[in-house]
C-alpha cells in the first residue's frame, strides 16, 4: 500500500495495490499491522456507506466532537467524488486550510482524516457510493457541521452557486468564523 503525505499533517492519501486478471481485481483496503508499522494506529469501530443519486451532492463539512471524535478512512466503493478535509484544531498552524482528492472506484485511492478534522464531498457521478471507517460510534448529540462553501475556508467544489444537493442540515451550518471549534492542536478542549 502506499502512502502519500498531504499538506495538512495527520492526513494522508492511501493508495492500495489492486492485483488483477482476466476476473477483474483484489485488493486489500485496510490492513491495521501494516499500516501500523507505517505509524498509522487507528481502532476502527464502525464501517458507514452512503449512496448519492445525483451528481453534485453535497454532504458536509461534518465532525463528531469529543468525547466520541471520529477519524475517518474514506473510498469510493462506486462512481467517483471530491474528497475534502479541512483543519479545525485551535492554534494549529494550517487551522482553516483544507485539502482535497479525487476518490474513485477506478483510481482506489482512500482518504484518512483524524480527529479534529472537518470532513465532506461532493459526487462527480451519478449513484456514487461512499465506504468509510470510523475509530468511534455516531453519536448524535456529539455531531456537527460548517458550511461547505464558506467563503473563509474556500473550497473549490467545482459546483456552481446553488447547485449543490445539500440536506437541510449541511444547508443550515454556521460558518467556520460563528463556530467555536471544540479541537485543539495537540489534544481536545
Amino acid at each position: 500500500m502506499r502512502i502519500e503525505q498531504t499538506s495538512l499533517s495527520g492526513v494522508v492519501i492511501l493508495a492500495p495495490a489492486r492485483h488483477g486478471d482476466p476476473r477483474g481485481f483484489f485488493s486489500e483496503s485496510w490492513n491495521r499491522r501494516r499500516l501500523a508499522e507505517a505509524g498509522i494506529d487507528i481502532d476502527f469501530v464502525q464501517d458507514n456507506h452512503s449512496l448519492s443519486e445525483q451528481v453534485g451532492t453535497v454532504r458536509g463539512l461534518h465532525f463528531q466532537s469529543p468525547p466520541h471524535a471520529q477519524a475517518k478512512l474514506v473510498r469510493c466503493g462506486r462512481g467517483a467524488l471530491f474528497d475534502v478535509a479541512v483543519d479545525i484544531r485551535l492554534g494549529s498552524p494550517t487551522y482553516g486550510q483544507w485539502v482535497g482528492v479525487d476518490l474513485s472506484f477506478e483510481n482506489g485511492r482512500q482518504l484518512l482524516v483524524p480527529e479534529g478534522f472537518l470532513h465532506g464531498f461532493i459526487t462527480r457521478e451519478p449513484m456514487t457510493e461512499i465506504i468509510y471507517k470510523c475509530s468511534d460510534y455516531y453519536a448524535p448529540d456529539c455531531d456537527g457541521a460548517v458550511r461547505f462553501d464558506d467563503p473563509d475556508i474556500g473550497i473549490d467544489w467545482g459546483v456552481a452557486p446553488g447547485v449543490a444537493v445539500l440536506s437541510d442540515k449541511d444547508a443550515a451550518a454556521p460558518l467556520l468564523r460563528d463556530f467555536v471549534s471544540p479541537f485543539v492542536y495537540g489534544g481536545a478542549a
